[in-house]
């Protein structure tokens, strides 16, 4: 090669230019760059990242018949070294309608403990977290099966009754949830609720403001195609919701399907849902207005509810209201990723 010394050959030649030189300090002059001895220390990453704690997670469709429909819930298991705000950030980085995370029972009796999450806030209870929850527990030892099939869960709202039971193989939940009450607000709110209401049809009955645990406005319309077609202001939804500090606005309507009695769809933009794929609590809530007006769909005081058709998750709640007045809801549970996740 022309330039090159005598007896260094081409390959050689290539190597030495492609050789990496160590990178030094240098200091520049007005004329020309001098290189100081000593080289520049390799970064180190080790001492920049605080230690993480590793939890197995899991991602449920509750409510489900299929992979992708119901709606989906985040579980960490063996929370007890996360704090409350890691939790919250898990929650909100996952971004699932709600995540659990499974702690150390604290009272006597309970069989296992959860914290309920939403990207935004802490709940004390909802429904398709809960029976989520029992599932996971029982198929991955935080507790024993039981021959009746009662176990207790444990959560913010207290100490629930959960039944799980075995048909054709495939373990099924039915939880009791907290008793419902109307909440009288008298005209506090009829500004925002009229606001929040226009685009959602004709109504059947005035909307009113319910808890079980959390809050939740219900408005049954006309019928289920005004559901289906129901076109929400979100904006208005969550400036209502706020300032009452509820959950969320959910309408509904008798139907009259071959596996379903009753059409459900459930908006929370203001915790960062614009809407709920399937609602246990809602739909809780929902059952004890219907018990209390005599109006149950169904029969024997049982019904399914179908919710999430409109975006894609299309679910079926199971309701049951017992002789006392209880309301049970349940359904099927299916396990989608198994996985780990460290924080």
């Amino acid at each position: 090669m022309p330039g090159m010394p005598s007896g260094t050959s081409d390959s050689t030649a290539n190597a030495a230019r492609m050789t990496p030189r160590p990178i030094t300090a240098c200091r520049r002059t007005s004329t020309a760059v001098s290189v100081c001895p000593a080289t520049i220390a390799a970064p180190s990453f080790d001492r920049d990242f605080p230690t993480m704690s590793k939890h197995r997670y899991l991602q449920l469709d509750v409510f489900a018949g299929r992979a992708g429909s119901g709606n989906p819930l985040g579980v960490v298991f063996n929370a007890e070294t996360l704090s409350s705000a890691q939790m919250q950030q898990i929650a909100a980085w996952l971004n699932l309608s709600e995540t659990v995370f499974f702690l150390p029972v604290s009272v006597p009796d309970a069989d296992y403990h959860i914290r309920i999450f939403t990207p935004r806030t802490e709940l004390p209870f909802a429904g398709h977290p809960s029976v989520g929850a029992a599932w996971a527990a029982v198929t991955h030892g935080v507790t024993a099966y039981k021959p009746d099939g009662r176990l207790r869960q444990q959560c913010a709202a207290g100490v629930l009754p959960v039944d799980v039971f075995d048909r054709y193989g495939a373990l099924l939940v039915r939880l009791r949830a907290p008793r419902a009450r109307a909440i009288d607000t008298g005209d506090t709110y009829a500004d925002a609720l009229r606001a929040a209401c226009a685009g959602l049809g004709a109504s059947a009955q005035p909307a009113a403001l319910w808890n079980n645990g959390p809050n939740w406005w219900l408005l049954e319309l006309a019928d289920a195609q005004a559901v289906r077609q129901a076109a929400p202001d979100l904006a208005a939804i969550a400036r209502l919701t706020q300032a009452s500090a509820a959950c969320g606005l959910a309408i509904y309507a008798p139907m009259h399907d071959h596996d379903a009695d009753l059409v459900v769809r459930a908006f929370c933009p203001g915790d960062g849902i614009p809407e709920d794929p399937v609602t246990g609590s809602a739909n809780a809530c929902i059952a004890a207005r219907l018990h209390g007006e005599d109006r149950l769909p169904g029969a024997q005081s049982r019904y399914v509810a179908s919710q999430g058709r409109e975006v894609g998750r299309d679910g079926r709640v199971h309701v049951d209201v017992d002789a006392e007045g209880e309301v049970w809801i349940g359904g099927a549970t299916l396990q989608v990723i198994d996985g780990r996740i460290d924080w």
